[in-house]
Formats: structure tokens, sequence, C-alpha cells
């Protein structure tokens, strides 16, 4: 049976400057889902790449093979030596790679502990693989078991409650290096959802907004509709910087929208005001130097961790009452991946119980004298009932092996005794004859 996996990095493991080297968007996603797949590959495959993390979910005949082409496929994709990633890596064999991502998907692996968003960053990879035609039955059951235990964590626990989110501590940051933010101006680059949780927690703090879009103004537009402000394309980027006070960044733009080049002479022009700028995005769209420039104070998602970690107060506790909801769907997840083994092989053993039974009938119907067809029908029950019956101890300490140790070894010893791996129809033994039959007259 093929073996599931994960190999990935996280913010737990490694610092922004390798994560956002080895963030995949989409199409790049797509690309290397493809690459790991088909004949002689893994046989299943899906991405999850966000601002914190970036893990590939495998299922293939050899893990070892598979993983090492992934490990190879990130390295070459982010341009980085083998050996500068494996430090930071983890790789998860099987029943810790499905307890990971459901804890992933309800928010108990994240930078804010229950934050919401990831929810639909798993749904939306699962949905990529899918469409790629690269999951299988193994990834598309544990990606839905994922999704359904985010889902009751969030409903049954308190631990995503309050809506706190990496958008609201950016905006909690900019409060803390402004002040009041009641008639602040703010820019939010970027209009997907992280820039609408932007905007929701700026307008409760009375700021007034515009949405720079980098690729779909329709969508700034949209927002700004909806919030009362502004929106713009992104040629307006540095008149816009020198009339905001807070900028916040979240498209996840493939190169840096804000330099020191752009923003020293717009600071230039607004001597004595400061400027709070957010980076959300990953890889970064503010590149570092600007912090260099006198007025601007730069936060990007490893700084606002730090003010996360403060925060994790009551959701501690919350935690553990999610964890026993993890380990219910989990058990759900692992009951049907163990008969995944255990089921074919009684599929396969009752069928060739039926077969025998079918092919002594057939090898003794010209020694049948006589014979009536209900007792025909009488004998065939008979036999089918007998081959039933011996095959029912077997059949029950399969179901109870499944999950064990041993398992994998039973079913294996199974097969070859009674060649259940040569089809339906193996070398014909000798004919079981029967002793013909004759009627009393």
């Amino acid at each position: 049976m093929s073996d599931l996996h994960a190999l990935g990095l996280s913010h737990k493991t490694a610092p922004l400057e390798l994560r956002e080297r080895l963030a995949l968007p989409e199409g790049r996603a797509a690309g290397l889902m493809g690459e790991l797949t088909g004949p002689g590959r893994a046989r299943e495959a899906t991405i999850l790449s966000t601002c914190n993390r970036t893990e590939i979910y495998l299922v293939a005949d050899d893990p070892v093979a598979a993983e090492s082409a992934a490990l190879s496929a990130l390295a070459s994709q982010s341009g980085t030596r083998p050996t500068e990633l494996t430090g930071h890596l983890y790789s998860l064999p099987q029943a810790e790679a499905a307890r990971h991502l459901f804890r992933v998907t309800a928010g108990l692996d994240s930078m804010i502990l229950g934050e919401a968003e990831i929810q639909g960053q798993v749904k939306r990879a699962h949905e990529l693989a899918l469409v790629e035609g690269v999951s299988g039955p193994i990834l598309n059951r544990l990606f839905r078991g994922a999704l359904a235990a985010g889902g009751r964590v969030r409903e049954e626990t308190g631990v995503g409650e309050k809506g706190v989110s990496i958008a609201s501590v950016a905006v909690d940051a900019a409060r803390r290096a402004l002040g009041d933010l009641a008639d602040r101006r703010a820019l939010i680059v970027g209009a997907g959802g992280t820039g609408e949780l932007v905007a929701r927690a700026l307008a409760r703090s009375g700021t007034e907004t515009v949405f720079v879009a980098n690729r779909h103004f329709d969508r700034a537009r949209e927002l700004a509709d909806r919030f009362g402000g502004g929106a713009v394309r992104i040629a307006d980027l540095p008149a816009q910087i020198e009339a905001a006070d807070i900028v916040i960044s979240a498209p996840g733009s493939p190169h840096h929208l804000i330099e020191p080049e752009l923003l020293e002479p717009v600071m230039a022009r607004r001597p004595g005001r400061p400027l709070y700028l957010a980076d959300l995005a990953v890889p970064r769209d503010i590149d570092p130097a600007v912090r260099e420039l006198a007025g601007v104070t730069v936060s990007d998602i490893d700084d606002l961790q730090l003010v996360v970690e403060r925060n994790a107060g009551h959701r501690e506790a919350e935690a553990a009452k999610a964890e026993r909801v993890i380990a219910a769907e989990l058990a759900r997840f692992e009951e049907w991946l163990d008969s995944l083994e255990v089921t074919p092989a009684i599929v396969a053993l009752r069928e060739r119980a039926d077969e025998t039974v079918r092919r002594v009938l057939a090898e003794n119907e010209g020694r049948w004298t006589d014979l009536a067809e209900a007792d025909r029908e009488r004998i065939e029950l008979v036999a089918r009932a007998v081959a039933g019956r011996m095959l029912h101890e077997p059949t029950r300490r399969l179901r109870e092996i499944a999950g064990t140790d041993g398992a994998h070894e039973t079913i294996a010893t199974l097969r070859a005794l009674f060649r259940l791996d040569a089809g339906t129809d193996p070398d014909r033994p000798d004919e079981a004859t029967v002793t013909p039959i004759r009627r009393e007259a």
C-alpha cells in the first residue's frame, strides 16, 4: 500500500528570509505538484504554501524516494542548496503527517493560535490539487478530514474567538507606533482576503482607508465601496504613500513593491510626519532596507509574531479542548486508512472462495446422475455456506488486526498462502472430483 508523507517548514522552524524563498504561488505550486507525480513518482501530491509555511503532502509507494525528489524540487525552486534546507525542514510519516495537517487546519500550529485564515488556505490548496488532477483517494480523504476537524474546533471551542488575526495585530502595532488612529490615513496594498481583514480592523479604529490594487482593481473598488474608502492603481503608490500615515501590504508580490529608492524622496516631502509600514506578505513586499530611513517604522510578519506570543493568554486553555476534537477526527481518518489494506484482502479472499466453489461445481457438472434442479441448487448453497463459514473467522480476525503493528505481515502471508495476487484464475490445481451421486430408484 502507498504511504502518506509530508515534508515542509514553517515559522517555527525557518526564518522569514528562507520562508519567502520557498513560498509557492499557485502557478509554481501547480507545476511542482505535476513534477512530483506520475509514473515512477508519487501517486498523489498537494502543496500548502502560506505566509508561515510551505508543506508538500505526498502519497507514494516509496516515501523515501518521494521525499528526496520533493527536497530536490524545493531546493531547485528556491535556488537553494538542499543542505541549507535540511536543518529547517520537518519530515512527517503517515499518522504524524495527518495529525499535523489536522492541527494546522484548526489553527493550532499557526502564528496566532486559532487564526481563521488557514482554513480557507487549506481548502484552496486542496482545490488546486483537484484541478491539477494530482490528488487521489488518500489525500482527498485527508484534506476533507482536516477541514472537518478545523470546522469542529471553531464551532465547539473558543480557540479562535475574538477574531484575532495577523491583520488585527498589525493594526494594534500601528496604534502603538502612532497613537490614536482616528483621523489617520491608511493605505492597504492588496485587495485579497488579508487585505479585507486589515480593512475591517482599520475601520474599527476610525481611519480613512485607500486600497491599492496590484492586479485586481475591481476587487479593490469593491472593498473601497464596502468600507467607505477609495481605490487606486499601483502606479499611484508613491503619491498615496506621501499622504498616508499607515501602509499595510498583503498581496504577496513576487518582488518588492516599496524600496528605499521609492520611499526616500516621499519621506523628504513629508518632514516631521512618521510613517508606519506593516508587511504581511511572504515573500515580502517591503524591502527590509527601508528600516534605515528616518521617520519610518517597519514591522514584518516575524516582528508581529513576537506581539502575538505575548497575547496568547486564554486561548491556551481552549487549545486542550481543540486537541480532543482533533484526536477524534484523526481516529476516523486512521480507521479509514487502515481499512485500505485490510478490505482488499478480505474481498480478494472471498472472491477466491466464490471462484473455487464455482469451478468445483462446473468441473463436476457431468458427474451428476439423474439429479433434480432443486438438488443442484441445494448443493451449490451448501458449498457456498461451507466456504463462508470457513472464512468467517479469518475475516473477523483481519478486521481486528487492521492498524496493528503486525497487520502488514499478516496480510502479506494471507495473500501468499491463497495466491490472492494471482488473479481470479491462477494456475489450475488438480481437478476436485466428486463421487457420482445416484438417486435410489
